[in-house]
C-alpha cells in the first residue's frame, strides 16, 4: 500500500494516461452530473480498461449497470441478464481500480446489506476513513435483489426521475457471486456518494445489478485501501451548464436504496 497522496485532477479526456497509477481509484465525470442526466458517455470501454480491473458504474443512456471483475466490464441489462460490454461502448460515469487486496476476512455474515455495510465500516474505522477503499464479497447468497434500468432517451430526465418509471427489480435465491463495491470518503459529497455503492455479478455471469438488499453466510471479503484519485470530467456545454452545487443528497438516496 503507498504512501497517502490524493491526486485530485480535474482534466480533459486524453491527457490522463499519465495519471494511471496502480494505487489509484479513477472516477469518470460526477455522480452528481449523472444524476442531473448527464447520460452520455465520456470514455471508451477499453480506455476505462487501461485505469483498473474492478468497479462500478454505467454505460451511455443509463443503459444498464457497469460490474468490471478480474479485468472483464459485464453490463446488468435492463432485464437482469448480463453481457460483455465490447470495447467501443462509452461510459458516462464509473469509478474503477487496479484490484490489489490489502485487507482479507472469510466467514463474513450478513442478512441485510446494511449488515454488510456496518461490517466493511469496521474495517474502514480501522484502516482509516478518509481513505477509498474497494470492496469484492465472494460466496453463496441466500438473496440477493438487484436493479438495472431501461436505456434513457433524449431529451433525459433526471435518474431519480427516469428510475421512477424504467427500473426493474430482481430477486434471486441461492446465487453464487460476487458484489463488487465502492466506498468514497465524506470529503467526496458533491463529487460522489460517501459510503458504500454495491454491484453484482453471479459467477456464471448470467445474472447482476445494482445491490438493492442481500443475505449471505460464509463469505470472502477482500479489501483495497486506496490513496490516490483521479477524476476526468466532460468540457461540453451539456456538463458546463449543470447546476453541480445543488444538493442532491435526497435524490441520490432515493436511487441508491429501495
Amino acid at each position: 500500500m503507498r504512501k497517502f497522496v490524493l491526486v485530485f485532477v480535474l482534466m480533459l479526456f486524453g491527457a490522463q494516461a499519465a495519471y494511471a497509477v496502480s494505487d489509484s481509484l479513477f472516477q469518470v465525470a460526477l455522480l452528481q452530473s449523472l444524476m442531473q442526466g448527464e447520460y452520455d458517455g465520456l470514455i471508451t470501454v477499453k480506455e476505462l480498461k487501461q485505469f483498473g480491473d474492478t468497479g462500478i458504474g454505467t454505460f451511455q443512456d443509463v443503459n444498464g449497470e457497469l460490474i468490471a471483475l478480474n479485468g472483464k466490464v459485464y453490463r446488468a441489462i435492463y432485464d437482469g441478464s448480463i453481457e460483455i460490454v465490447p470495447d467501443e461502448e462509452t461510459v458516462p460515469f464509473s469509478n474503477i481500480t487496479f484490484f490489489d487486496a490489502d485487507i482479507t476476512k472469510s466467514q463474513v455474515n450478513a442478512k441485510t446489506i446494511d449488515e454488510l455495510k456496518n461490517i466493511f465500516n469496521e474495517v474502514v474505522k480501522a484502516n482509516g476513513r478518509n481513505q477509498f477503499y474497494m470492496a469484492t464479497l465472494k460466496g453463496t447468497y441466500s438473496k440477493i435483489h438487484v436493479r438495472s434500468e431501461l436505456a434513457q432517451q433524449k431529451p433525459y430526465k433526471p435518474l431519480a426521475e427516469a428510475l421512477k418509471t424504467d427500473q426493474r427489480e430482481f430477486v434471486y435465491e441461492n446465487l453464487a457471486g460476487t458484489v463488487v463495491a465502492l466506498y468514497c470518503p465524506d470529503y467526496m459529497d458533491g463529487i460522489n456518494t460517501p459510503g458504500w455503492h454495491l454491484h453484482f455479478i453471479s459467477d456464471d455471469e448470467t445474472k447482476g445489478g445494482h445491490v438493492l438488499d442481500l443475505s449471505i453466510e460464509n463469505a470472502e471479503m477482500a479489501m483495497d485501501i486506496i490513496s490516490e484519485f483521479v477524476m476526468v470530467i466532460p468540457n461540453r456545454a451539456s456538463f458546463n451548464e449543470k447546476d453541480l452545487a445543488a444538493d442532491m443528497k435526497k435524490e441520490i438516496k432515493a436511487v441508491e436504496v429501495k
